[in-house]
């Protein structure tokens, strides 16, 4: 859904108080202003109980209380800002928070993991979360929410001569090689791309990392290809691209794409890439187009896996490289095939708490990324265990030499399972991709 839909201007305030309890306290004031049916004693009650279970403390100074209750409205977004800073549980001894988001939910909301997720990916960003924090006013602090919120906060390209050329250019190659669509990497603008500089009468894709809600009108791409965390090498972040793309259904296996990229926040094209999906992808097709992603896994959970592992990948773990193994899907046949190393630290929590798909998740999956043995996710995104033995065996594939045993057992239960394996070398910080047997790096090795 759209995020800029459930900001109000009245609710939000310069806080006063300097805890996290007073701050909720005001914060629940304005929300429930307008809302009789709403009991604030009990919504700080949930707010508070589910901050001594997990805390809400994302980083950069932004904290994301939330909780679910019965009303019949969707969400209630309140977002609060303290120049001074708050104490917070969950950050650090010499941190404060000085921006609260807080969100009440409906407990029909379908997406409201998704909406948490959207909302933590807009504040995770040191940039953003300052020039919030120094908004002269709240009417100023309100259109930076709104202009945040809605999408890809939009900058005009850059229009100077070798852009021109390049998009131009880029048009030319796309209809003389029979390209069915141009795909523009929008991060290579600083705050994203606008639409209206780079229009085109061929179909128009976007990748970019941050969370985009397509449109209705002409001045709209004709999709959008989120993907959160890129590697540094150009091929790898295409290549995250189209399997995110096919996933989602915006791409095909039969089409060809000319891509426009460039270095990040570089505001300059300067690579245009022609690109047969069929035949970049041959491996993993054997004869199958429709089943690159296995039933019963949503894309946005495959997306959040290749994302968290790319992160630990690119950022290792308290400045060491990790090592790690995700299985996803088909939970009932991998279960079987596998026994734990280490007691299951997943086991017990709530199935909403344990979802890859929580933004708190991905700090205690980096945490426990450390223990030998794989991660087990159901295709919802619900973490079953962590430091699973893999008692799978793939005779049909060899690998290449100077693979380890995570990526045998990465190979061997795609085999045994209707699952993908995805596969982060403590070695190179390689990410691959296994299914059915068959293995596509998604990331280059790093030398």
């Amino acid at each position: 859904m759209r995020l800029d839909k459930i900001i109000a201007r009245s609710r939000i305030i310069d806080l006063r108080s300097g805890t996290l309890e007073g701050a909720l306290q005001e914060l629940l004031a304005v929300s429930v202003a307008n809302f009789p049916d709403l009991k604030p004693d009990a919504l700080l009650k949930g707010l508070l109980a589910r901050e001594s279970t997990m805390t809400t403390y994302l980083g950069f100074g932004v904290a994301l209380p939330h909780v679910r209750v019965k009303m019949p409205r969707r969400y209630i977004l309140a977002i609060g800002r303290s120049r001074a800073g708050i104490k917070h549980d969950g950050a650090l001894a010499d941190e404060k928070v000085h921006l609260i988001v807080m969100l009440i939910a409906g407990e029909k909301a379908r997406d409201y993991l998704q909406v948490l997720a959207s909302i933590a990916r807009q504040v995770k960003e040191q940039e953003m979360v300052d020039s919030l924090v120094r908004s002269p006013d709240l009417d100023a602090l309100h259109e930076q929410l709104v202009g945040g919120f809605s999408g890809i906060r939009p900058v005009q390209t850059q229009q100077n001569r070798v852009n021109r050329l390049m998009f131009r250019e880029a048009e030319r190659v796309a209809k003389g090689a029979g390209c069915d669509a141009i795909m523009v990497f929008g991060d290579t603008f600083i705050g994203g791309i606008d639409r209206n500089a780079i229009e085109s009468k061929l179909k128009t894709i976007l990748v970019t990392r941050n969370p985009v809600e397509p449109g209705l009108d002409e001045g709209e791409f004709a999709g959008t290809i989120q993907v959160r965390s890129f590697s540094n090498q150009r091929m790898a972040q295409l290549r995250s691209a189209i399997l995110v793309g096919l996933t989602r259904g915006v791409l095909k296996f039969t089409d060809r794409i000319c891509c426009l990229d460039g270095m990040t926040a570089s505001n300059q094209f300067d690579t245009l890439v022609v690109l047969d999906i069929e035949r970049e992808f041959q491996t993993l097709l054997t004869g199958q187009t429709a089943d690159l992603l296995p039933a019963d896994v949503k894309p946005e959970v495959l997306e959040r896996v290749i994302a968290v592992a790319t992160e630990l990948a690119v950022e290792g773990r308290e400045g060491r490289p990790v090592g790690c193994l995700f299985v996803v899907g088909d939970t009932g046949k991998v279960s079987a095939l596998t026994k734990p190393l280490v007691l299951n630290p997943f086991f017990g929590y709530k199935e909403e708490e344990r979802n890859i798909l929580n933004p708190f998740m991905d700090e205690t999956v980096k945490e426990f990324s450390s223990i030998d043995g794989a991660f087990t996710i159901r295709g919802d995104g619900v973490v079953e265990s962590a430091g699973s033995l893999i008692q799978a065996t793939d005779n049909q594939h060899t690998l290449p030499s100077g693979l380890g045993s995570r990526h045998a057992a990465a190979a061997a239960i795609s085999v045994a399972a209707n699952c993908i394996a995805i596969v982060v070398s403590s070695s190179t910080s390689q990410v691959t991709l296994f299914r059915r047997g068959v293995m596509l790096p998604l990331t280059e090795k790093r030398r």
